[in-house]
């Protein structure tokens, strides 16, 4: 049986009846919001009770069709026809779209993936992944963009919603990119049970995975109560945070779920650390 010995610097402290291997548990009494839930969220709420923190799962944004189902559809067929000689893919959700339209990609085309989320649902899907930037996002894929026009053209299916970070920037290389909607992201309304203990503080800590989750935060619970802490996933997310009127207290430096955890327990353990700078 492990016994909760002491606190020190508001890190807990548990250890074996025998004194042997301390066990720090820096979250332990912290009820968090996980705003997304399937496997992302079960991972990241795994993660969270290790460090004795109570998850709190609830999704915040859906997916609905795309308003221009016709549109997706001709852009597979052109995908599969041989048509562009790269694939972005930036989300599990869009991995989802091409499943359910069956799509198979042909041995011409290279795949790319925005983190490490999406390349592992790519592979859990059948698809081969060629290339994986090790800055986990749209910024660092175009920094990091290892084809060339001669490559052939790339097909970018995301949400309606997603800033036009690729398009542009590989556009400014001399790449031709097109972007076509894949799906809508869709706002959810939290349960009551949650408003009322977000409000109250007792869910002292948020997650923020994306700039629509932030918004969904700010829209459904402003004014937090000042004590509550938000960690964001990378720097663009925190940029977007603070726009929507968010105060960011730790930003992960990875796209992972590790990152993010880590990011939060660290301002647990040391508040006062005002941790990497904003980037947008």
């Amino acid at each position: 049986m492990i016994e909760q010995m002491s606190s020190l610097h508001n890190v807990t402290v548990e250890r074996t009846p025998t004194g042997v291997l301390p066990v720090i548990k820096p979250l332990l009494g912290w009820r968090v919001l996980v705003p997304r839930g399937g496997k992302w969220g079960d991972g990241i709420a795994a993660l969270l009770r290790t460090l004795g923190a109570a998850p709190v799962i609830a999704l915040f944004n859906d997916t609905a069709t795309t308003e221009n189902p016709d549109q997706l559809a001709a852009e597979f067929e052109a995908l599969q026809s041989g048509a562009y000689g790269w694939l972005v893919v930036t989300s599990a959700t869009t991995v989802d779209v091409l499943v359910g339209h069956g799509v198979r990609v042909p041995p011409t085309t290279r795949i790319a993936a925005v983190g490490e989320t999406t390349e592992h649902a790519l592979q859990l899907a059948g698809y081969s992944v060629d290339f994986v930037p090790s800055d986990q996002s749209a910024r660092g894929l175009v920094r990091e963009w290892p084809g060339t026009a001669a490559h052939g053209a790339v097909l970018i299916p995301q949400s309606e919603i997603a800033e036009p970070t690729l398009v542009s920037g590989l556009g400014e290389r001399g790449i031709e990119a097109r972007f076509v909607s894949a799906y809508r992201t869709v706002g959810v309304t939290a349960p009551a049970s949650i408003v009322t203990d977000i409000g109250e503080g007792i869910i002292g800590a948020l997650i923020v995975s994306s700039g629509s989750v932030a918004r969904q935060i700010a829209e459904q619970f402003a004014p937090l109560p000042t004590g509550t802490v938000i960690v964001c996933i990378g720097p663009r997310t925190a940029f977007d945070a603070r726009a929507a009127g968010l105060t960011v207290h730790r930003i992960a430096e990875e796209r992972s779920t590790q990152s993010l955890v880590r990011a939060l327990a660290e301002y647990a353990m040391n508040p006062h650390d005002s941790g990497p700078p904003v980037i947008p």
